[in-house]
């Protein structure tokens, strides 16, 4: 078993060192699975057999040690040297492969159980989202409230709250299904979403945005324009940029896009059913569904919903719209 579990252990280091330097294409939540059942299967072998064995070794040991003082003493022998304490908790010691193994169990279920069920770290990678949020933002997503779905298979187990215009959620990116993308809800099922001239249209309804002071780029050192929009019944910021122009330059030819328009003023796109229509919050600076389509619901992972670090700005930390 040491021999077996010394593979099994060096191949879960191969994998996260082969992800982490980009030799292969990595999936946490099929790691994270994969780790849950191999350890639980250490954790079941150990309660019910090796941890009976050791328990009976400890008891013969301390039944022979019992009968040795028993015929020593019937020899008039009382003072008998040597203590099978030590040797007792050697036997009892769980050794170092079920350590490794069954001693995590208990933190790696737990871990699975509360990122596929309730809530699911996740890192700001890019500006897409200034200023709502900024790079290195480390944020929660709450993996119930559209609906709970099974790990890895991401199949819908209950119905939950439909996502809404103005829901910040995390999906799956359409083109490459392994990569987690975060972007604002802009359109739901049926909707005719318009972005033209850099105003937002949904059903005939223009969105209506305010002015507020300009936003500082500290990565950039420039100033973006910055609005404060109405979608649904939610109020955000967005920005623009004036020295990006509003039609969408090399959209994808992807799936629903006889039901878009593109035009020098942007884009307009009827909505199909199941299917959400995703923009970031920094207008320009956002390749969305302007550019790849539509988010199926069966991509969605969960509504972002609280900033818990940045260590760069830590006084970031706490809900967001």
């Amino acid at each position: 078993m040491q021999a077996l579990t010394s593979a099994v252990l060096a191949a879960f280091v191969a994998y996260a060192a082969s992800w982490y330097f980009g030799y292969v294409e990595g999936n946490f939540a099929l790691l994270l699975f994969v780790a849950t059942v191999v350890t639980g299967a250490y954790w079941l072998a150990e309660r019910f057999y090796f941890l009976p064995q050791r328990l009976n070794a400890a008891a013969v040991l301390e039944a022979s040690d019992a009968k040795r003082r028993q015929d020593l003493g019937k020899m008039g022998i009382s003072q008998i040297d040597g203590d099978i304490a030590e040797a007792r908790n050697r036997l009892l010691m769980q050794p170092w492969w079920l350590d490794w193994t069954a001693g995590l169990f208990p933190v790696i279920i737990s871990v699975f159980f509360l990122r596929s069920f309730l809530v699911e770290p996740f890192k700001i990678p890019s500006g897409s989202m200034i200023p709502t949020l900024l790079v290195g933002d480390l944020i929660l997503v709450n993996k119930f409230t559209y609906g709970l779905r099974l790990p890895v298979l991401n199949t819908k187990l209950t119905d939950g709250t439909p996502p809404k215009r103005g829901d910040v959620m995390v999906f799956r990116y359409p083109p490459k299904p392994s990569l987690d993308y975060i972007k604002r809800v802009v359109g739901v099922p049926g909707d005719q979403v318009e972005y033209i001239n850099k105003r937002l249209t949904i059903n005939g309804q223009v969105q209506p945005t305010s002015a507020l002071p300009e936003f500082l780029d500290e990565d950039q050192t420039m100033y973006f324009k910055q609005f404060e929009e109405t979608l649904g019944d939610k109020k955000h910021k967005l920005l623009n940029d004036d020295t990006r122009p509003a039609f969408v330059p090399g959209a994808d030819n992807f799936a629903g896009r006889e039901g878009c328009l593109y035009s020098v003023e942007g884009v307009r796109c009827k909505i199909p059913e199941g299917h959400y229509f995703m923009m970031g919050d920094n207008r320009d600076n956002s390749l969305d569904s302007r550019y790849w389509g539509f988010v199926p619901e069966k991509n969605i992972v969960g509504k972002a919903f609280f900033v818990w670090m940045n260590f760069s700005h830590p006084k970031r930390i706490g809900s967001f719209d």
